[in-house]
């Protein structure tokens, strides 16, 4: 019978495969599961530099024993140098230095942190008369949602911020905080490696009395400010870049994106019944090692502290 069949499928050229050869056959092997790729950690941050013995020594001597304003109560101060982009590694410790030093003068008492805790703790903050952004970047506000209404609140009843330079780098999901700075990053085309031309708006301005009335030249990362967060119109400038010097005005002029050519150094405004304060010096050690430039911060603060008068009033270009 089997026969029989086969030789119909011949003749019909009909395949025919065997059971026992189907049976019989080896079964190719299972493909052996890809090994997993194991997530690199994340790196480790670099640790923070260190103010050497010197530098330290120099700072005492160019603050010396009080600051320019004496305090009108016991005043105490949150330095909060948290940093979530670009670590300013040099402004940062020369920063906590300088105040530790201006602290020892009793003009106040400083705290230094970099936990969002510190202003997410309505309780906590209400302990300071003023906060210090001290080169601070990309702060998580979404992660934090109460720092931003904290730090307004906190202004607006009368405390004071005040901004280092990159504290503007920051509160990009956050305008109304952006608002309060008075300003927003938005590039630096006088960078690091320049010497820079700067004048005085107000030459006169109590925060300016360290430059003694003279427009003057530094090193220094300056940044331009973006609007409408920037606006003289709300603001009382103090420096300016200089554009009446040709490697000022001419430096990456095509990344200078104002075209008012109105590049702010550092201002003053009121905010509610508080004080704000911002630089763009101190991209590193060097504007704390210049006793004019390190003066005008210290007096920036002791504006936002309210025990230096000046005058805020907005004054448009």
């Amino acid at each position: 019978m089997k026969c029989a069949v086969l030789a119909a499928c011949a003749a019909l050229m009909i395949p025919v495969t065997s059971s026992l050869a189907q049976a019989s056959a080896p079964k190719a092997p299972a493909s052996a599961p890809k090994a997993q790729a194991v997530p690199k950690p994340p790196a480790a941050p670099k640790p923070l530099p260190v103010v050497g013995a010197e530098d330290a020594v120099k700072l005492e001597a160019l603050i010396g024993s009080a600051l320019t304003a004496k305090p009108a109560k016991s005043r105490k101060v949150l330095v909060f140098s948290k940093t979530e982009g670009f670590v300013h590694g040099d402004g940062i410790v020369y920063g906590i230095k300088a105040l530790e030093i201006a602290a020892k003068t009793g003009a106040f008492q400083a705290d230094f942190t970099t936990d969002y805790a510190a202003i997410n703790d309505k309780a906590n903050l209400s302990k300071y008369d003023a906060v210090v952004l001290n080169n601070t970047t990309r702060l998580n506000t979404k992660a934090n949602a109460t720092f931003v209404p904290n730090l307004i609140e906190f202004v607006k009843s009368g405390h004071g911020l005040c901004v280092i330079h990159s504290g503007a780098d920051n509160f990009y999901d956050a305008p109304e905080a952006a608002e309060m700075v008075g300003g927003q990053f938005d590039g630096h085309p006088w960078g690091a490696g320049g010497t820079w031309a700067f004048k005085l708006d107000d030459p006169a301005n109590s925060l300016n009395k360290s430059f003694e009335g003279k427009n003057f030249k530094a090193g220094d990362e300056i940044y331009q400010q973006k609007s409408p967060f920037y606006d003289r119109s709300k603001l009382h400038v103090l420096v300016s870049l200089d554009f009446s010097d040709p490697v000022t005005a001419n430096s990456n002029v095509d990344k200078q994106k104002r075209t008012d050519k109105d590049f702010a150094v550092s201002w003053i405004r009121s905010f509610g019944e508080g004080r704000v304060f911002y630089t763009s010096f101190a991209h590193d050690k060097r504007a704390f090692l210049d006793k004019a430039r390190l003066t005008h911060i210290l007096n920036g603060l002791q504006y936002t502290l309210g025990d230096l008068k000046a005058d805020d009033k907005p004054v448009a270009k």
